[in-house]
């Protein structure tokens, strides 16, 4: 399983909406492209449309709760961090091969004035999906595999700009899901704590593994 972000390319602009609120102060919101398929992007990667499908529709709920947060950079791990947050995802949309997104930008929130900010002085940036899924390779192209999951969609600085650092840092770990607590963890730390516990801790924690499964399909 791989930590998978992907940073658009430079024709991919994002355009900037205001709208006044009832007090004369204005709301911010971001359209434009946000994922794309069936095209080998600048990591080398090809989603298929049909991945890419199956990761929309299932991140529409996360939409409709509200709940769809996205950051202000890529931390290096794929859990959202409410903390952080600096937009709200309100609706991705397909059109062809693009999937169109719209998000508001939470200015009550640090990061999200930080973005505002941005927005009031000019300052271009791009966003880029997150999320985890497995990975096939044939002919020197890596194709995504129908396992993807999309986290969210993050604003990042001017997409021409951060490439090395999106390859070089996040893409260095395995990430995987610790079944008693479901948070993504990496695996090799998750490796390292196998090995310092004994036949019967290891034992007990199958045990622990076996009875959470049991209840989550009761």
């Amino acid at each position: 399983m791989h930590f998978l972000v992907e940073t658009l390319g430079d024709d991919s602009k994002i355009k900037v909406l205001t709208e006044a609120k009832e007090n004369g102060e204005k709301k911010y919101f971001i359209e434009g492209i946000f994922a794309q398929a069936e095209l080998k992007n600048r990591n080398g990667r090809i989603y298929p449309k049909k991945v890419i499908e199956k990761a929309v529709e299932s991140y529409q709920s996360v939409i409709e709760a509200k709940r769809a947060l996205g950051e202000l950079n890529h931390p290096p791990h794929p859990n959202i961090n409410p903390e952080r947050a600096s937009h709200l995802i309100e609706k991705l949309v397909w059109e062809g091969n693009n999937v169109m997104g719209r998000a508001k930008i939470l200015t009550s929130l640090p990061m999200g004035k930080i973005v505002k900010g941005l927005i009031d002085e000019g300052v271009n940036f791009g966003v880029s999906t997150r999320g985890m899924g497995s990975i096939s390779e044939s002919n020197g192209v890596k194709i995504v595999q129908d396992d993807f999951v999309l986290n969210t969609v993050d604003v990042v600085s001017d997409p021409s700009g951060i490439d090395c650092w999106v390859e070089g840092v996040l893409e260095s770990k395995e990430w995987v899901i610790d079944a008693l607590t479901g948070q993504w963890v990496i695996a090799e730390q998750n490796k390292k704590q196998l090995k310092s516990l004994s036949y019967k801790q290891i034992q007990e924690q199958k045990l622990a593994l076996f009875a959470k499964f049991l209840q989550q399909i009761r």
